[in-house]
């Protein structure tokens, strides 16, 4: 018989179990050089491959026509799309409420973004095909491969759970999820808090002391072994962490009154939005657990558009457009709520998806899997304007179209622009290889972080 040693059981248990709904207490080591005051990351994943191309559209007159010209089936008309000043760019109209945002310099614009193993061009990805992703266009693939930061290999733990092996933390883990337990949030040794959008955790049981009794004898007893010893302290740090939890998110704070829509005064319900308010609340009771930087994950799915995107006769309205425009209400209050807070520029919002959609709109009025991918950087201090990363040649089988139907090869790695998000969040350069496992590639030779906070 295979002996387990109480530390691995503690971890196993954790993430078969009590973990899927808890996660467990940090255990965390050193932590590389935070800098001085609060910082927290706010990871939005967009589930199904968001169209980036029509939540950003180029402005400039060729551009446009560009843009129009190629997209064909589902290319907005002028009067659906918001410009950004002075970027060359603008919002799909359903995202109108963002843009008072940029105008105060709080939002920057990433452009095609996506997962790669080594710099590429149109060339060397067709002549090495080692050098590409593995499944490369698959949901699953992708999804794993931004969050675990691998782009050729299976990622069994992700970014901001290996973030939380390198920090220092003790009680409720400040790797907190609202969106699901996703690889972003497993680390080799820690594991996050997972917790639910709506609702408050509670105990279920007739007699909880003697429930209490029950675990102090299994954890303390004599002569038992390591499995019921270990499983009692994982239900302990569960039932502790319930109730730290449940005591902030059972209460009302301040950041609750600005999610409503600001047209009507209606409180937003949507999921994503009921995810980011709990966000807010838990950097409003960040003392309470004693956290000086945390790390959420939110997520938003219904994005895999081959059809219906956009509505017959009306192409700003459809599936996407009601996407983009819970998602742009919910961040909209998230940003309101932190500027309440004084936060504004300690907290970071940010979009990930699986990949882009083809540029060339289908006949269904939808689009189809691609690579490259169009993203929004919120608050953080960000560079006033900032727009980052090349926005690719939009000819159809042209310089950076991999197919005759726009999927373009990004120009921007996904380490390049998470990696500039987790610098700022304070990983040390020497714990940015362990975070980051491709970073040699993508900090020499001419590239690194994105500059998005100047």
């Amino acid at each position: 018989m295979t002996h387990i040693s109480r530390r691995h059981f503690h971890q196993m248990a954790m993430s078969a179990g009590a973990a899927a709904a808890l996660g467990m207490f940090g255990r965390g080591v050193a932590y590389g050089a935070p800098g001085s005051g609060f910082r927290a990351m706010v990871g939005v994943f967009l589930f199904g491959g968001n169209d980036g191309w029509n939540m950003l559209v180029p402005t400039d007159g060729a551009a446009y026509s560009a843009y129009v010209s190629s997209r064909q089936t589902v290319a907005l008309p002028p009067s659906g799309v918001v410009p950004l000043a002075g970027s060359g760019f603008g919002l799909h109209k359903a995202m109108a409420s963002l843009a008072p945002i940029w105008d105060k310099g709080a939002m920057a614009l990433v452009l095609n973004a996506g997962t790669l193993a080594a710099p590429l061009t149109k060339a060397t990805y067709l002549s090495r095909p080692d050098l590409r992703p593995s499944n490369l266009m698959s949901h699953s693939d992708e999804q794993e491969h931004w969050q675990g930061l691998r782009a050729q290999t299976t990622n069994r733990d992700g970014f901001m759970g290996r973030l939380h092996d390198r920090m220092g933390a003790s009680g409720v883990p400040p790797v907190i999820s609202f969106g699901g337990n996703n690889i972003a949030l497993i680390g080799q040794q820690a594991q996050p808090l997972v917790l639910p959008s709506k609702g408050v955790l509670s105990r279920y049981g007739s007699n909880n002391s003697a429930i209490d009794a029950a675990i102090n004898s299994f954890a303390g007893g004599t002569g038992l072994d390591d499995v019921t010893a270990s499983t009692a302290d994982t239900i302990k740090d569960a039932y502790a962490m319930t109730a730290a939890t449940s005591a902030v998110l059972g209460t009302t704070g301040s950041v609750e009154a600005f999610f409503v829509d600001p047209a009507t005064g209606a409180a937003l319900t949507s999921d994503v939005s009921q995810q980011l308010k709990r966000v807010a609340r838990m950097i409003e009771a960040r003392s309470t657990f004693g956290h000086t930087r945390q790390s959420f994950f939110v997520s938003q799915g219904g994005y895999d558009t081959h059809d219906a995107q956009v509505n017959y006769g009306n192409v700003v309205a459809g599936t996407h457009a009601n996407l983009l425009g819970d998602l742009a209400l919910a961040l909209s209050a998230f940003y309101k709520a932190m500027e309440a807070l004084g936060l504004q520029d300690n907290v970071t919002a940010f979009t990930m998806s699986d990949f882009g959609r083809t540029y060339r709109g289908n006949a269904q009025l939808g689009s189809d899997h691609a690579w490259g991918n169009n993203h929004l950087v919120i608050g953080g201090g960000v560079t006033a304007g900032g727009v980052f990363g090349r926005y690719p040649d939009p000819t159809l089988g042209g310089a950076d179209d991999i197919s005759s139907e726009g999927r373009f090869l990004p120009t921007t790695a996904t380490e390049e622009y998470l990696g500039a998000i987790l610098k700022w969040h304070g990983v040390s350069d020497a714990d940015l290889p362990y975070v980051v496992p491709n970073w040699g590639t993508w900090s020499s030779n001419g590239r690194g972080p994105l500059g998005l906070y100047g």
